[in-house]
């Protein structure tokens, strides 16, 4: 799973990038400093890892993952071809989920392309080059689409139905990441491949002083009364503080550092959380002498899909699987206190995966 990382050149993409990433690319003073797109992955914080490692030992614990990418800052005009813009935007279409930075802190040292700070500004600057390229590439798709369906296809029939809609809807200056149908419109909407469909979190990136005062800025306050209004998640965080924890190896000198800024962990933290979550996925484990490990499933997964995730060969010769979940683990301690307990249910193929499942799989190929 992918998401990308957005917004106007100097808001402190890159530097949230690095800080999430442990990497060390280029954040300066100008735009356009990414021009590549900057791809990293990574491990989705999870207290639950160390629950079970506590009762079944090992001494390799993996955490699930996702997938970052810092996209170059866009620019007024974007949509067609403004600052490389679509060569920049051609890469947002390949993330699932989008992370939108918005720049929420005062420093005449850091110049804004705009001449000013306004998030609510900047986010309409985005969104509208966002629906602009949408159109475009919907109103050629019409027409294309259009002349099939006059032959009764039933399916260009639909869609072109289906594009009426959507382009109706972009033109009254509409996101169209609450846009959807039934199971086989979805599967066409899919196809499209649209920058504004994808589920969006807005971050406004704030100065060390509100982080330290515990104090929302008037920045972020407009902005998230604004995300509210259009049903988008909304968090603050201060990107060169989350650079600083990230260098931190020791865990007590980390722990100290976010006392300083009453944090009770990293923002970045709450914002992959943010983002696992707003992609619809779930956790579940493996958990044994060998390893201890986490995988990422959609939800309502079907537990052979699951098993599919670990391994092809898993899902197509599934059979059955034994599970419990962490919270009985965290009660009974051990495997055998579940089995006498009766905590341990064997599940065939039509079982819901549910988060922080504990599965054994057993298949045959």
């Amino acid at each position: 799973m992918k998401v990308g990382i957005i917004g106007l050149p100097n808001v402190g993409k890159s530097t949230i990038f690095n800080a999430l990433t442990a990497s060390d690319i280029p954040a300066n003073n100008y735009p356009f400093c990414t021009i590549e797109p900057n791809v990293g992955i990574v491990p989705v914080p999870d207290y639950r890892l160390n629950e079970i490692n506590h009762y079944i030992k090992s001494d390799n614990v993996i955490p699930t993952v996702i997938e970052f990418v810092d996209i170059a800052g866009l620019v007024k005009g974007a949509s067609q071809g403004e600052g490389l813009g679509n060569k920049f935007l051609s890469h947002i279409r390949n993330v699932d989920a989008i992370i939108h930075v918005v720049r929420g802190f005062d420093n005449e040292d850091i110049t804004h392309v705009e001449g000013s700070i306004d998030p609510l500004r900047d986010i309409q600057i985005i969104e509208t080059e966002l629906l602009l390229k949408d159109l475009e590439r919907l109103n050629k798709r019409l027409l294309k689409v259009k002349k099939i369906s006059k032959s009764g296809d039933k399916l260009a029939v639909k869609e072109v139905e289906l594009l009426d809609k959507a382009i109706k809807k972009l033109n009254d200056g509409e996101l169209l990441n609450d846009f959807y149908g039934t199971e086989s419109e979805n599967q066409i909407i899919k196809s499209w491949f649209l920058l504004t469909s994808k589920p969006i979190i807005y971050l406004c990136n704030i100065d060390e002083d509100n982080l330290q005062q515990g104090v929302e800025s008037s920045y972020f306050q407009s902005l998230k009364t604004y995300a509210s209004q259009n049903n988008i998640d909304c968090i603050q965080l201060c990107g060169n503080i989350e650079m600083e924890i990230s260098k931190i190896d020791n865990e007590q000198d980390k722990q100290e550092f976010l006392d300083i800024y009453n944090l009770d962990e990293p923002g970045l933290n709450k914002l992959i959380s943010r983002a696992y979550s707003k992609l619809g996925l779930i956790t579940f484990f493996t958990a044994g002498v060998q390893e201890v490990r986490a995988w990422t499933v959609k939800k309502n997964a079907l537990a052979p899909e699951a098993a599919g995730v670990i391994h092809s060969d898993f899902e197509r010769g599934f059979i059955k699987a034994d599970i419990y979940n962490i919270s009985d683990l965290q009660k009974f301690q051990t495997e055998q206190a579940l089995k006498e307990n009766g905590k341990i249910r064997q599940e065939g193929k039509e079982y819901i995966v549910q988060d922080g499942d504990i599965i054994f799989f057993k298949f045959n190929v």
